[in-house]
């Protein structure tokens, strides 16, 4: 099976699939399988676009999910459905 790069919006939907539950930074780009300057500029547009929410848990900076992103993780679920006839799956 061929390997092929994941999509910008890919990203932003795993990310955000992902932080379903609070999250850290490092936890985040280690599951998503992204650099720290690459991860810090998915993170960065997300928050920008009130997808993510930012908070401090016992000293940590976590990140999750906001109900805003329901509707882009519907949207992009339902795009990838009619694409590929399939689910979007992580790629670990």
């Amino acid at each position: 099976m061929k390997s092929e790069r994941r999509t910008q919006y890919e990203i932003y939907w795993e990310i955000l699939v992902f932080c379903k539950t609070s999250r850290s930074f490092t936890s985040i780009i280690h599951r998503c399988n992204l650099n720290s300057k690459t991860g810090q500029d998915y993170i960065g547009f997300l928050l920008s676009r009130r997808y993510l929410s930012e908070a401090d848990e016992e000293g940590t900076t976590v990140y999750r999910s906001t109900d805003n992103a329901s509707e882009y993780l519907a949207l992009f679920n339902q795009l990838y459905r009619a694409l590929f006839d399939s689910v979007p799956g992580f790629s670990l």
